[in-house]
């Protein structure tokens, strides 16, 4: 049986215990309780749910895709909770990067129950591309921002299309909606929803790869079918 994953496995130093209870303990404790709070008042709808549904029942593992701009209350697109041999909990997981800021977000996902595989694609993506493979294997989902961490911006990295050629996972393209919200002046303009706000969430059809299939082919595929949904994102509040 292969080695488990190291699930938010600290890369490096984080500095004295003060520090490290301030900004991976109490701050990402703030940070997710504002951001439960604000999705608390979101009225919420989902389309296209039944399909991916149907993958949990069966026992399917999937990658949710979706740009870096629709990440905040992204959340909302996993509503799942798996359940494996002796009630332990899976669900979905993330990759994080192994640096302070890395190790913050980490600490802040987990109080949505979603847990990071520490590497950086940009950095070394062989070494990040094994360990997604490995907890994708062990029976995690998989959420991925094809053009994350830094873009460039709706750009379609290998990564994704490597990961669902080498486990079979299915490739669930997503994005959200909102009819009031705002643009942060972010390298990825960051969309943000004002409370109370209506968030549609928008699942693309699911599909799965053969183990021969061509990336370049697969990838041009995935960024016309994201592109799409990023096409119904931006209008479907203005018809």
């Amino acid at each position: 049986m292969a080695a488990r994953v190291a699930i938010a496995e600290r890369g490096r130093p984080l500095g004295s215990p003060f520090s490290v209870w301030l900004n991976f303990r109490l701050v990402p404790f703030l940070m997710a309780g504002l951001s439960k709070l604000w999705s608390y008042t979101l009225r919420v709808r989902r389309e296209g749910l039944e399909a991916v549904e149907d993958l949990v029942a069966r026992d399917q593992r999937f990658i949710l895709t979706f740009w870096h701009r629709r990440l905040f209350m992204m959340p909302l697109a996993y509503p799942f909770r798996r359940r494996v041999a002796r009630g332990k909990a899976w669900g979905v997981a993330i990759l994080s990067s192994d640096s302070r800021d890395g190790e913050r977000s980490a600490a802040t996902w987990r109080w949505f129950g979603i847990h990071a595989v520490r590497g950086t694609a940009s950095d070394d993506g062989a070494r990040a591309l094994v360990r997604m493979i490995q907890a994708v294997r062990q029976g995690w989902d998989f959420g991925i921002t094809p053009d994350g961490p830094r873009g460039p911006l709706m750009e379609l990295k290998p990564g994704t299309v490597a990961l669902a050629r080498k486990t079979g996972a299915w490739i669930v393209p997503v994005s959200l909606a909102f009819d009031r919200s705002f643009e942060l002046k972010t390298w990825d303009r960051m969309v943000i929803p004002y409370p109370f706000a209506t968030c549609v969430i928008k699942y693309g059809t699911p599909y799965q790869l053969p183990p021969k299939a061509e990336d370049n082919a697969e990838g041009e595929r995935l960024q016309f079918q994201m592109d799409a949904l990023e096409r119904w994102a931006e209008g479907v509040f203005r018809d």
